[in-house]
């Protein structure tokens, strides 16, 4: 629920999906989850959202499972509440749908930031920015899941990243979509200053050209 431009970082990623004809939610709440369902009482949006308490102690695992059961059998997109890109949402399920297997991530380029330090015989040759090119992939949420995933998950107290998502590996049925474009999580106050700084200077780049 942290402000950016006066709206949560919740509504950011919510129209991510909603600009791309996804506008069906469901928020899993835990920790202070009475503000969140305050916030989703008072939206007038034609969004259609449920917040279900999912309970203080509950793991991302468990939270996922309990969302699910609550949808029904259905596939669903799972993500994280604090990172935001411009995935081409259609491109995602397709690209799920023609691997045919239980479950999708999405995997990015985590964001460049450290300077590069090129040395020689403790002389400093080269220093420059890091480039986002650099660094290996990593699970950037957006995944997609068929509805029997949810028995891959044991207990509330199971991360979806500790158990269900090495469960699905080990039999082959976690495939990977790889993002190219823009992605960045909010964990640091650094990085809530970056994402304000895009609101501040025109069009978000979550929203522009999904690809």
């Amino acid at each position: 629920m942290v402000l950016l431009d006066d709206k949560p970082i919740i509504w950011h990623l919510m129209s991510v999906f909603a600009s791309q004809g996804l506008s069906d939610f469901v928020i899993a709440t835990g920790y202070r989850g009475q503000v969140i369902h305050d916030w989703v009482n008072s939206l007038d949006t034609p969004w259609k959202i449920n917040a279900i308490d999912t309970g203080l102690e509950t793991m991302t695992g468990g939270r996922i499972k309990r969302c699910m059961e609550f949808v029904g059998p259905e596939r669903v997109i799972a993500t994280y509440g604090d990172g935001l890109g411009n995935i081409n949402l259609t491109r995602l399920i397709d690209f799920h749908v023609h691997q045919g297997r239980s479950a999708t991530v999405t995997a990015v380029r985590p964001p460049a930031r450290f300077g590069v330090l090129e040395t020689s015989n403790g002389l400093v040759t080269r220093f420059g920015e890091k480039n986002q090119t650099d660094a290996g992939w990593i699970n950037g949420g957006f995944f997609v899941l068929e509805s029997h995933v949810k028995d891959y998950v044991l207990d509330d107290k199971e991360s979806f990243e500790g158990g269900a998502m090495p469960r699905l590996v080990q039999e082959n049925q976690l495939s990977a979509f790889h993002h190219m474009g823009f992605w960045q999580p909010m964990d640091t106050l650094r990085e809530k200053m970056d994402l304000a700084d895009h609101l501040a200077h025109g069009s978000p780049p979550w929203l522009d050209q999904f690809i």
